[in-house]
Order: C-alpha cells, then structure tokens, then sequence
C-alpha cells in the first residue's frame, strides 16, 4: 500500500519551496524608479556676495538663516515656534499617520496568524435528523494562517510606495517649518517697523506742534494770517492720523506672533509692545548655487517623493494582472468533550496552496494601470513646475532685495535733503523771510521721506527673510540620502 501521508508531505514540502523561491527572485513588475534630474542654470541673474561655512570652502549655510539678524528676540520667537507652533504639530501627527500606514502595508510581506477558539452547543432536529433531539458540545481550539507569496513584485512595489509616501511627509512637514519660521520673522519685522514708523511719526508731531505754536504767535503779533495757522493746524492734523493706524498696526502683528507661537494673542503683549528697532541685514548674504535648490528645497523634494510613489504603485496595479499564491493553514484540536480537547486524538490540521488569477475582469486592472502611469506624469508634471517655481522664487526675491536696498539708498538721499530744506526753511519763516507754504511743503516732504525710509528698512529685512525662505533655509540639509 502506498504511503500517502509520506507523498502529501513531500508534495506540500515542494510547493512551499517553490513559492518561496519564487518569492526571493521573482521580479518586481512595473518600472523602476529613478529621481529626474532637471537642467538648472549656473548662477543666479542677479549677483550677491556668499557667505561660505567656516573651514568648510564652497558649503553654503542658511540652517539658521535668522541668526545673521543678531536679533536675540527674534532667535527666542523662532525657537519657541518650532517648540509649540499648531501647524507644526499637525504636520508632525502626519508624519506619523504615514510612517504608520507604512507599518500596515508592510506588514502584507509577512504570515498573518490568528487564534481561532469557540464553544458550540447544538441539537439536532427530531424532524431532520438521523439523530433525533441529540444534543452535543464541540470545542474548538487552534490557529489560522494564511501569507501571500509576493512572486511578482506587488506587495514590495506597495512597500516602496509607503516609503516614498513617508518621506513626502517628511518634505511637508519641513515645508511648514521653514513657512513658520519666515511668517514669524515677517511678523516679528512688521511690528519692529510700524513701531519705528510711530516713532518718526511722534517726532514729527513734536516738531509740527512747534510749528504751529510758532505761526500762531506771529498772528497774535499781526506777522503771519489766520492762513497759515489753519494749513498749520491742519497739517498737524494729518500726521496725527497716523499715530493710531500705526497702533493698530503694532498690535495685530503681536496677536499673529503669539498664535504663530501656539500661544493666546495678547500673552506676547508685554514683551513687544516696547519700541526696539528694526533688525539690521547683514553685510553679506548666504545664497549658493541654482543646482543647491533641489536638496534645499522641501518642496522639490516631497514632490520628488510623490512621483516616486506614483511610479511603484504602477507596479502594484501591474502585479494585479499576475497570478497570485498564497500558502493557508489551520491548527488545533477538537473535541465533544472539555477533558479531551487537548488530548493527542483531538488535533486537527490543515495546509494548502491557493492560486488565483483573474480571468475576465472587463478591462479593470488594465484601466487601472494606465490610470496610475498617467498620475506618474502628474507626478512628474507636479516635480518639474516645483522646480522652475522655486528658481523663480529666488529671482524674485533676489531682485526686490537688490533693488530695494537701491532705492534705500536714494531714500537716505532724499530725507537728508528734505531735512536740510526744513531746517533753512523754518529760520527763514521765524525770520519772516519766506512764505509759509515754503515750510508746509519741505515739512510734509521730510516726514513722507522718513516714513518711506522706515517702511523701505523694514522692507529691505522682509525681502531678506523671503529669499531664505525661497532658497530652502531653517532645517538641516542632510548629507546623503
């Protein structure tokens, strides 16, 4: 007689064999990926002197781009955003939805085993039985198991997406860092510069008030007309205007840094509301080359980690027109008796190999897979226009940086112009050897000057912070993939 048990052992033994051979060498269906590698230009258009790292020629750094202000308030505003920002910490709960759902798919490599145990109670139907009203217990006791062999490449293919998956979390949540960081040094320059614009403001109403204290005293002396003390009035009047739109001003850029601080607007109150001046930029300014973009820039590079998840799950959609096997198995024991449920008699087992293959699908998986090869050109779409965005972002900020610290200059120009016009036309008026409309007009000159000076400082900074912004500046640039 034969010995079967012998031959199926053999059989079984083979199969499993050949299924994980196939698993370890079979290929992966679908293409591979390879990161493009777009043509950037040599050098920016417009011209800055670089600051290099020390001791380490040609490396650019702008991890810190802030620092260079030498601003210690603004260093300690930046440091406790990244602490507590609410942007951040929602970017921070995807990272690990993704690194988690990666855990999900990967765990498709692996057997899945669970425990199956149950008690039943039963009796038979006096009516539809041929054994009448028997009442019986069965016990079940065991273990199921079943693993896809990943013969074609579809699981690894859903893995290498995951990751890629992950890693664009990780670009993203850098993207929001490096936003955070420049709208908090945006918003900490915006107050320092409406409170230096209040500042000229006041000093100009101090010497408007003079002004009219002076032109009314000669109408008393019969030297001046009722004119004068009305434009005079009047004048006052209008920069007066500005004291409280400067105010408000002031106020609504400390409430948006105490909620970019992941704190309630009006607790940063006191420890801004002090006037302090607007931080200088430094002389020179780290920028580095065009082709730095594509490893500075988390935005390229979380686009780069989408195309290269679009691209593994046309693998995952290709496998699906493959056969797919998979090992099943159960163990356990049985029995109609509690006692004997663990006896030797009572085991039971089961083991099987399963191939399934889709026959007639009506075109799905094949309309699957074109639709996943046109969300790679997307992709890849979405990739190349991240890229010519971010060179424009820096040869945009480079030239409203370099073209305002221009006009800045001509502005240095035109106040101490305006200034000296002032002084020569307020002792000449006191002499009574001008006209006043000669001192109404050099006065309202030198504050718009000062005030366009103020706002062009201010300017001059925000630029700065944008072009660090642009070039991908505030997290560490890792030094290999």
């Amino acid at each position: 007689m034969p010995n079967h048990r012998f031959s199926f052992y053999v059989v079984m033994r083979f199969v499993v064999c050949a299924l994980l051979s196939l698993s370890m060498t079979g290929c992966a269906v679908g293409p591979d990926y390879h990161r493009p590698k777009p043509e950037m230009p040599d050098k920016w258009s417009e011209a800055i002197e670089p600051v290099e790292v020390p001791g380490a020629p040609g490396i650019v750094d702008i991890t810190r781009w802030w620092s260079l202000f030498n601003d210690e308030k603004l260093t300690s505003l930046v440091e406790r955003a990244v602490e507590s920002n609410k942007d951040l910490r929602v970017a921070s709960a995807k990272l690990r939805e993704a690194r988690a759902q990666r855990v999900v798919v990967a765990s498709g490599a692996y057997p899945y085993v669970e425990t199956a145990n149950s008690y039943t109670r039963s009796r038979d139907s006096e009516n539809a039985s041929s054994t009448p009203g028997l009442e019986s217990d069965l016990f079940l006791v065991g273990f199921d198991a079943s693993w896809e062999i990943d013969v074609f490449g579809g699981i690894r293919r859903s893995i290498e997406a995951a990751d890629a998956d992950v890693g664009a979390s990780v670009e993203s949540r850098r993207d929001v860092l490096i936003t955070v960081l420049a709208e908090v040094a945006r918003a900490y320059l915006d107050v320092r510069g409406n409170q230096y614009r209040l500042k000229i403001a006041r000093e100009n109403i101090v010497t408007q008030q003079k002004t009219l204290e002076l032109t009314v005293a000669r109408f008393d002396a019969g030297l001046s007309s009722e004119l004068n003390v009305a434009q005079a009035r009047a004048q006052l009047a209008n920069t007066e205007t500005q004291v409280p739109l400067l105010e408000s001003r002031i106020r609504q850029g400390i409430y948006e840094l105490g909620v970019l601080l992941g704190q309630r607007p009006e607790d940063v109150v006191d420890e801004l509301i002090a006037e302090a001046p607007v931080p200088p930029v430094p002389p020179q300014v780290p920028v580095g080359l065009p082709s730095e973009l594509l490893r500075r820039r988390p935005d390229i590079r979380q686009c780069e980690k989408q195309l290269a998840a679009a691209t593994a799950r046309i693998g995952v959609a290709t496998a699906q027109l493959f056969p797919s096997f998979s090992l099943t198995g159960s163990l356990g024991t049985a029995s109609v008796d509690v006692s004997s449920v663990f006896s030797y008699g009572s085991r039971t087992w089961s083991v099987g190999p399963t191939i399934t293959w889709p026959i007639f699908d009506a075109g799905k998986i094949r309309a699957t897979v074109k639709a996943q090869t046109a969300r790679q050109e997307q992709a890849l779409a979405l990739y190349e226009k991240a890229v010519l965005t971010a060179l424009s972002d820096v040869e945009s900020a480079l030239i409203a940086y370099v073209k305002e610290q221009e006009r800045n200059r001509s502005l240095v120009v035109a106040v101490n112009a305006n200034q000296r016009a002032f002084d020569i036309g307020d002792e000449l008026y006191s002499k009574g050897l001008v006209d006043f409309l000669n001192v109404l007009d050099s006065q309202r000159a030198l504050y718009t000057s000062q005030d366009s000076l103020a706002q062009s400082t201010t300017t001059i900074s925000t630029n700065l912070v944008a072009l660090f912004k642009s070039l991908g500046g505030g997290w560490a640039v890792p030094v290999a993939e």
